[in-house]
Formats: structure tokens, C-alpha cells, sequence
């Protein structure tokens, strides 16, 4: 849809009565008031002006989201539960956790964390980029004294908990080893995975889950489930210098004790929580008052929501029911020791008794998804049955296992998927047809476009807003250019947006609302994060593999040398059969070519293959030259429309 067609229709609508009155119904009693002073408690400094700058460009601002911290009523646009969250999440500043700990929240979407060792900072997570890093880092040395970063523990495998660490220290600092970079084993396999192999298409639908180009508003972006907002500057990557490989493991960090749980494939694939058992509580006299005297950190495994078994923008499925028994193994180890449980998203529970009762919320809530699910399933119930008919108990009916992130509805299919995979075993969906195809099919069906329109517009005044959505997206892809049925799309998302508890859900119905209306993003090429630095040779290799067309190779069948001089390793590419391969530590006489290089040199000629003049290239260049011009290039796809 261009500019010159766009008229006042294509406005953000206010709520229909029927999304007024679910949200009205849902104010139900589900408040914890001790949230309110737990989010707040210890504040000490703020950002003066709430701006996280990048030169003239702002990558956060508090300001944005003033409409939720100033306003006391619930817009009736908005659920209730996600307006409590986000009144939460908005709390900004430098905050005090324990003695000698403190937490700068509410300029990202996760919280980072400074812990004052013998010589220097421990810093826990440094967030999703570097000017939100440094910003952080430079309040808390204002406020509490100037300190050098000498430790950084990433939790796990996400960008928010590891993408700013060029904001809190340098590549330099770690290779010349005076700053120690600690990471639960297999993290870097899962960040590459994730984030590099799978990163062009999952930060598309991140753009969905987050809604970072919604508008701040009643009618627009409310909050991101675990924080505010994201903020916007890319993310770098410094590789770990040291794997935590078992529970058990002990280090001392900067003169810190340190006690390692790992917990993969609960909240990310490669994961840990820790406790420090010399850290006592604020303004507490350290171990021998009778009092807990431990410092829980749970990661992300346990925060102030419903997470996520699977997100929408795309990951591996979680295990639900490791991750309820990695819970139950840290109340084992540490419960009775914690005075203080904190993770990298929200607020901490102050007290052993409030934080064994956050912690075993937590763990109950994971178990009865993964069990009930299951005993649905093995009742020959399929994933939307399940999800229909499951809601969260009365017990679990508490503000922090609330899905203002996940939800039941798709944790549910989730866990289904995780053991069953995507078929629900009725031969009809064995091959189901291509969206476009299925939808001119269900249009000619119905009686063409305008009978579908007619009858979907009185579902709408019906308020039957998820079965318009759904039918009138078989006639968005069957016509993308038909106004009518994206403007009426459009308008049923928007509603389930404003009616969804779970901030995600609210991102990616608005963000659908937005696109039918404003168009698709042109189709740009899709920016890659600067996490090659980082990489070993072998997942740049993968890379290659997934950007290989074998339709456009003009080389043929061929094997290619390559040494890297950074690394003084050898490595054997191959490519034939529609596909690469790859063999670490060989070189072959039968190579029609030979290259040698840095890393960081091959990753520039992956975008550019005048790069390559970095490069000693002996027997055929015009192979090599072949193998990359040949490399798809990835851009921004549509997602509501074909």
C-alpha cells in the first residue's frame, strides 16, 4: 500500500465495545502489591535525562513510555495485566540488590548487574548494545566510584545478556587477558545458531515479538512483557574465555565465590544459574548472624511472568520440563541459603521465605504445562484443543506466572511440538498447500473475495475478531492488493492486540494491523550482526552453507584449501551435489585452489568480494570468485502478506 492510497481508515482504531468490555472483565484480582515497592526498593541514581545516545541517534529513551508511568487509569485498549507489567517495567535507574551488588534497570529490554570485587567490577549481562552498556556503566561508576571491568559473566545465549559488552570493556582487554569473559559451555555454538545461521529471518519476526517500530501509545507499543522496550543499536559479540561445563563448578571471580548450576535447554539452549555464598544482604554483617546469607541469580529462568517455551520470533523448543526440574535442583542447593533472588529481567524478591515462594511458583507452573499438555495429548487431543482448553489454574492466578510473555495458549503447542513435532497425525495436514495457493482456493470456495468480505465484515460486528482474522487472510494472499480485506484485517488484529494480556501477542497483532495498512519494509538487505570476530572458522563455514544456492554455483564440483592465519589452522571446503562440505584440519592435494587469510577477512568477502584482495590466492580465483558471487543475499521479508 503506497502513500497516495493510504487514507484516515488506515489509522490505529479505538477499541470496539467487545474489547472493552473482555478488558473490563478482566480486571480481576490478580495484584501484588509488594511488586510495586520490590521494583522500586534501592533506587539510589537515575539517567539524568532517561536517553541512551549513540552520537545525535537515540537508541533509548524513558520519555517514550511516559504515557504508562504518568497515568494511574488502564486505557480500555489495553488488558489490564500487561498495563500492571508495564507500569513495573518502566521503573528505571541504578538500584541496590545486596551488599556490594547493584542493578542498572529500565535502558534495555534486560537488566545488568555490578558486583564490587578486590579489584574491579564483576559485571553480569551487559545488555543488547554497547551505548545502553556503557551508559549503564558509566552511571554506576558516577554513583558508586570509579572501578575497572575485570569479570563478565554472560547468563546464556541471547543478545540482550551479551550484545553490549564492547560498551563495558574492549577485544583487546579480553585477547591481552585483563577482563575474563565466563559463559555456560555451548554458548557460543547456540548464539551463532540462533542469531547468525537462523538471524536473518528470526530478527524479522523479532520485529513482530518486540514491535519496536509501533508508535509508543495506548493504541501502540505498551511494553515488551520483560521490559520496556528494546533499544535500537546492533549487537557485538566477544567470544568466552572461560566454559562453565557442570553443576558444581566453583570459580572466584575478581575475588567473588561463585557456585554454577547449568540449566540448558530451559529458558535457552545453553544456559546457568549461580549463587554467591559470601554475599549478604543489603546493609547485613556477612555469614554468622543466623540469617540467609547467599545471592541467587536464576538467570532468566525465573522472572516476574509466564515465559516463553518456544517465542514467536523463532527459536528452538524449550524443554519444560527440565527446566521445572532445574528450579527444584537450585531451591535443593541453595533455597535455604538465599537471602535475595534476582535474575537479568525485573526486580528481585528481598528474603529467604519471598524467594523460595517466587521460586517454587515458578518451578509448579513449568511442570503443570509440560504434564497436562501431555496428558492431553496422549487423550488424542491436538495442539488447539489443548490450548483452548487448558487456562491457568486458580493457584497459579498470581501476578508473576501471568503471561504478560508467554502464554498458555502457545506454551501448550509448544511442548506438544517438543515431542511430537509439527504433524498432528490427520493425513490431511500431512501436505497441507502453500498459503497462496490454499488461499485463491478458499476464496473460490467461498463464493470469491466479496462474498468472504461481506460475511467476515458481520463477524466482525460480532466481534468474532480471531475467525476474521483468519479467514481474511486466505484473501490477503490470494490478492494482496485487495484494500478491503487488509483494512478489515487489519482492524480484527488490532482488537486481539488490545485485548492480549501477553505483550508479544499485543507487538505482533499491532505489528500485523500495521504492515496491511502501511505496507510491507522494502526489501533491503537484511543488516548482519558483528558477531564474526567471535566465530570459529567452522561456523563461518556454516554460514556459507546456509547462504549456498546451489542454482546460481557456476564452479561445478570442486575442493578449496584454506588457511587461516589468525587461527594457524587448515580447513577443507568442498562443494558438489547442491551442497557444501567441510573437513577441519586438512589440506588436499586435489584442491583446485588454494586460499589463505584472516577470518575477519573471509567474513568481509562474504558481503563483498573485493575482500578479497586481503587474500593469497593460489590456482583458480575465479572459483572462489564464483562461490561468493553465487551466495544468496538475505532481505527483509513480508510476513502478513506473500
Amino acid at each position: 500500500m503506497t502513500d497516495a492510497t493510504r487514507t484516515d481508515t488506515d489509522q490505529p482504531k479505538p477499541p470496539s465495545g467487545f474489547t472493552e468490555s473482555a478488558n473490563a472483565a478482566a480486571r480481576i484480582s490478580f495484584d501484588d502489591p509488594g511488586d510495586r515497592d520490590r521494583a522500586t526498593r534501592g533506587l539510589i541514581a537515575q539517567i539524568e535525562d532517561g536517553r541512551v545516545m549513540l552520537g545525535d541517534n537515540v537508541v533509548f529513551d524513558v520519555a517514550r513510555h511516559d504515557f504508562v508511568a504518568r497515568s494511574e487509569d488502564n486505557p480500555t485498549s489495553v488488558h489490564p495485566g500487561l498495563w500492571r507489567q508495564a507500569r513495573l517495567n518502566v521503573n528505571h535507574g541504578l538500584f541496590e540488590v545486596a551488599d556490594g551488588v547493584w542493578q542498572v534497570r529500565g535502558y534495555d529490554l534486560a537488566n545488568i548487574t555490578f558486583l564490587a570485587g578486590t579489584d574491579g567490577w564483576l559485571i553480569i549481562d551487559p545488555l543488547t548494545n554497547a551505548p545502553a552498556a556503557a551508559a549503564a556503566l558509566a552511571l554506576a561508576n558516577r554513583t558508586l566510584g570509579e572501578r575497572p571491568v575485570r569479570s563478565i559473566i554472560y547468563t546464556h545465549s541471547h543478545t540482550d545478556h551479551f550484545g553490549g559488552v564492547l560498551g563495558v570493556t574492549s577485544r583487546e582487554a579480553v585477547e591481552a587477558g585483563e577482563v575474563e569473559i565466563v559463559a555456560p559451555e555451548g554458548f557460543l555454538r547456540e548464539v551463532v545458531n540462533e542469531f547468525v545461521i537462523a538471524g536473518p529471518i528470526m530478527g524479522r519476526r523479532a520485529a513482530y515479538q518486540f514491535g519496536p517500530l509501533l508508535p509508543p501509545g495506548p493504541r501502540g507499543h505498551v511494553d515488551c512483557g520483560l521490559g520496556s522496550a528494546m533499544g535500537l543499536a546492533r549487537s557485538d559479540l566477544i567470544a568466552p574465555t572461560i566454559d562453565i561445563t557442570h553443576t558444581g563448578q566453583e570459580l572466584t571471580l575478581n575475588g567473588i565465590r561463585v557456585e554454577f548450576q547449568m540449566t540448558p535447554d530451559a529458558e535457552a539452549p545453553a544456559e546457568m544459574n549461580f549463587f554467591f555464598p559470601d554475599i549478604g544482604p543489603v546493609g547485613g554483617t556477612g555469614n554468622g548472624d543466623g540469617s540467609a546469607q547467599g545471592l541467587l541469580c536464576m538467570a532468566e529462568n525465573c522472572t516476574h511472568t509466564l515465559h516463553n517455551l518456544y517465542p514467536i520470533r523463532g527459536a528452538q523448543t524449550r524443554d519444560a520440563l527440565s527446566w521445572s526440574k532445574y528450579i527444584q535442583e537450585a531451591l535443593l542447593l541453595w533455597g535455604d541459603r538465599s537471602h535475595t533472588v534476582f535474575a537479568s529481567h525485573h526486580w528481585p524478591r528481598f528474603g529467604n521465605d519471598d524467594g523460595r515462594r517466587f521460586l517454587t511458583m515458578q518451578r509448579d507452573v513449568y511442570r503443570w504445562l509440560h504434564d497436562q499438555t501431555m496428558r492431553l495429548a496422549n487423550h488424542g487431543h491436538v495442539p488447539t484443543e489443548i490450548s483452548a482448553e487448558l487456562r491457568l489454574p486458580a493457584e497459579f492466578d498470581e501476578s508473576h506466572v501471568r503471561g504478560y510473555y508467554g502464554t498458555v495458549s502457545h506454551n501448550v503447542r509448544s511442548v506438544y511440538n517438543r515431542y511430537l513435532g509439527w504433524y498432528d497425525g490427520n493425513p490431511a495436514h500431512l501436505d497441507p498447500l502453500p498459503p497462496v495457493d490454499a488461499g485463491r482456493n478458499y476464496v473460490e470456495f467461498m463464493g470469491g473475495a466479496d462474498a468472504v468480505l461481506s460475511r467476515a465484515r458481520q463477524s466482525f460486528e460480532e466481534g468474532d475478531y480471531r475467525w476474521v482474522a483468519e479467514v481474511v487472510n486466505h484473501v490477503v494472499f490470494a490478492d494482496p492488493g485487495n484494500t478491503e480485506a487488509r483494512r478489515l484485517q487489519a482492524d480484527a488484529l488490532e482488537q486481539l492486540g488490545y485485548q492480549s494480556e501477553s505483550a508479544t501477542w499485543r507487538n505482533a497483532y499491532l505489528m500485523g494491523a500495521k504492515e496491511l495498512r502501511e505496507g510491507s519494509p522494502q526489501r533491503g538487505r537484511v543488516p548482519t550482526r558483528d558477531m564474526a570476530a567471535a566465530m570459529t572458522a567452522e561456523q563461518i563455514f556454516d554460514v556459507i552453507g546456509v547462504r549456498f544456492n546451489p542454482a546460481a554455483h557456476r564452479g561445478g564440483e570442486a575442493l578449496i584449501n584454506v588457511h587461516f592465519t589468525d587461527l594457524d589452522e587448515d580447513h577443507l571446503l568442498g562443494i558438489g551435489r547442491s551442497a557444501i562440505h567441510h573437513s577441519p584440519g586438512v589440506r588436499s592435494d586435489d584442491a583446485a585452489t588454494s586460499v589463505s587469510l584472516t577470518r575477519a577477512v573471509l567474513v568481509r568477502a562474504l558481503e563483498d568480494q573485493a575482500a578479497l584482495d586481503g587474500a593469497t590466492v593460489s590456482g583458480d580465483r575465479q572459483l572462489v570468485i564464483d562461490l561468493l558471487s553465487g551466495l544468496d543475499v538475505f532481505t527483509a521479508v513480508a510476513i502478513i502478506e506473500p
